[in-house]
């Protein structure tokens, strides 16, 4: 009889995209591309925002676009990025976390919806 052995697939540690600066609609293309290839590529996301000065609706909007496409989880926001997070509600849609570590060892969303 043939035996059928299989190991357990270790979960792939999130992606993480590094951002600094000022976000806003002329800024932010770069980041863009880079935030949007890791959420298509990649179940889990990591942002660290702890580098930024400054975010407006167009960095909001291109969160909830990352947002929709993987398990986006925002690492160190900044007080300015926490209020308007927090003013737009978005804080109650996306995951904050304190630090690029804290976010990077979450428990996935998939797992704490089944348990």
């Amino acid at each position: 009889m043939d035996a059928d052995a299989h190991l357990p697939v270790p979960p792939r540690p999130p992606a993480v995209v590094v951002v600094q600066g000022d976000m806003d609609l002329d800024t932010s293309a770069p980041l863009a591309e880079s935030l949007l290839a890791a959420a298509h590529a990649n179940p889990v996301v990591v942002l660290d925002t702890s580098g930024i000065t400054f975010a407006d609706s167009a960095f909001l909007n291109l969160l909830l676009q990352a947002h929709a496409l993987t398990e986006l989880r925002i690492a160190g926001p900044p007080h300015q990025l926490q209020r308007l997070l927090e003013m737009t509600g978005a804080d109650a849609v996306l995951q904050l976390h304190p630090t690029v570590r804290a976010a990077s060892s979450a428990v996935p969303l998939s797992d704490r919806e089944a348990g």
